[in-house]
């Protein structure tokens, strides 16, 4: 990537009491270069200012360019945000998946639903899965000289033919030989394995795991966990796919394939190494495995656990957050998607024993996207609206924030919050994590933990 096509980098947020802000930077402002470096992404840019002097080239908002020079102690942070991770721009797949989520979507929706991501720098920074099929030597010569680990890769199958297969890339057949470059040098990887009914499965999915299993040695094991995922699969997936979705039965014997895996690694490696997504159990209508069956959480960011995770925070902030009642009687309704709807039951029935607090949970499923069971995060508007349409949604209706694109009001759908509000006749309080989401069922005021829409 050359100089001229690494962006100016746009500083969207100057955190007060700052070193920053100390100095004067500005919403709006952009850095162009640190010590004479121009910053490709944030990795760069927390790599060069971890100097004690450092001399910055900016660009403010009127186009003028200034140098500021800043003396400070080595690993204080600066104090600011950015546009994007990416100051030369995304690294896109060049797979053709057929189960990739971006193709299974209609067509007409807000341009960046469409960005295929295959970024090793928003992997390390963020957990997102790349494959390693476009890497070229100088990356991955970056990687090993900035020792950029744990990476998370989507490796869906150890046989080259299978792999190639699923990715519809020549290059997908290596994967073997690109774990043994991070063994070699001591980095590590997190795995993902999404399997598809009749292509990666059984024998396939065995051979797999066991292969995985084989770099999980050593001080610096290069694999250091492995998530078993059931493809997802929408009503705008192409029609002349080979795909089908994930049966009761198939996930049945799914589970039970991995559990005996599990046993067989928990002996010889000390872990059990390869978890199951939480919605192998769903679709299988069995109970989740207790909470230490997840060890120190891995793979949370593939939804492995955190269904328990959620249960274990909500008892924690519950305890110390829920009063005994309320001043004034309130009611909400709590929307989730149904795939959580057994296990949630539970909470309701502990903040409803809170006096004059009434919570209705809203199991949804998802029309829009054609499933059967549907995970909360892929709720959409029109879902909202098919779903409550002419119930009595009490007060308000509260919904988490994930459902929303970041920092925005706009579900995946495009509809926003405020139209939604609107047709259904009632306020919308999207929230954010657990303490905000009890906090305001019990109206406490806590500065701003939610946004309020009405009509």
């Amino acid at each position: 990537m050359s100089e001229t096509s690494i962006r100016p980098a746009l500083i969207t947020k100057v955190i007060p009491d700052s070193i920053a802000a100390e100095v004067g930077f500005e919403a709006g402002d952009a850095i162009v270069a640190i010590n004479s470096m121009h910053p490709r992404d944030l990795i760069d840019y927390q790599f060069l200012c971890a100097d004690e002097i450092l001399e910055i080239e900016v660009l403010d908002a009127a186009g003028k360019t200034h140098l500021v020079e800043i003396e400070k102690e080595c690993d204080h942070d600066l104090g600011l945000e950015f546009e994007t991770a990416l100051f030369d721009g995304l690294i896109q797949c060049n797979n053709n998946c057929p189960f990739c989520f971006i193709d299974q979507q209609p067509p007409g929706k807000r341009q960046s639903l469409y960005l295929k991501d295959d970024d090793y720098r928003l992997s390390f920074l963020y957990g997102s899965y790349l494959t390693l099929t476009n890497l070229t030597q100088k990356e991955w010569a970056r990687i090993e000289q900035m020792r950029l680990s744990p990476l998370y890769v989507s490796v869906h199958a150890t046989e080259p033919e299978i792999r190639q297969r699923l990715l519809k890339n020549h290059r997908a057949g290596q994967i073997l030989e690109q774990l043994q470059w991070f063994q070699e040098r001591r980095l590590q990887i997190h795995a993902q394995v999404v399997v598809c009914p009749g292509i990666n499965d059984g024998i396939h999915l065995q051979r797999t795991l066991i292969d995985l299993s084989q770099f999980h040695q050593g001080e610096v094991p290069a694999v250091a966990s492995v998530a078993v995922v059931p493809v997802g699969l929408t009503r705008f997936r192409p029609t002349e796919d080979e795909l089908s979705p994930v049966s009761c039965q198939k996930a049945t014997e799914v589970i039970g394939q991995v559990e005996t895996l599990q046993e067989k690694f928990r002996q010889q490696l000390g872990s059990n190494f390869t978890w199951l997504a939480d919605e192998w159990f769903l679709i299988a209508r069995q109970e989740l495995p207790a909470e230490s069956h997840y060890e120190d959480y891995p793979q949370i960011g593939n939804g492995v656990g955190s269904i328990r995770q959620f249960i274990k925070q909500f008892q924690e902030v519950a305890t110390r957050l829920l009063p005994s009642h309320l001043e004034t009687p309130r009611s909400f309704t709590w929307v989730v998607g149904n795939a959580v709807e057994k296990v949630f039951v539970p909470l309701v029935e502990q903040l409803n024993a809170v006096a004059g607090l009434e919570v209705r949970l809203a199991a949804v499923r998802s029309d829009y996207w054609g499933q059967e069971i549907t995970v909360t995060g892929l709720l959409t508007g029109e879902d909202l609206l098919k779903g409550l349409q002419g119930q009595d949604l009490g007060d308000a209706i509260v919904l988490p924030s994930l459902m929303l694109k970041h920092g925005d009001t706009l579900f995946l759908d495009d509809l926003k919050v405020e139209e939604v509000a609107c047709q259904l006749g009632t306020k919308i309080l999207p929230v954010n994590g657990i303490e905000g989401l009890i906090e305001t069922f019990c109206c406490i005021d806590n500065g701003a933990k939610f946004q309020l829409y009405q009509i």
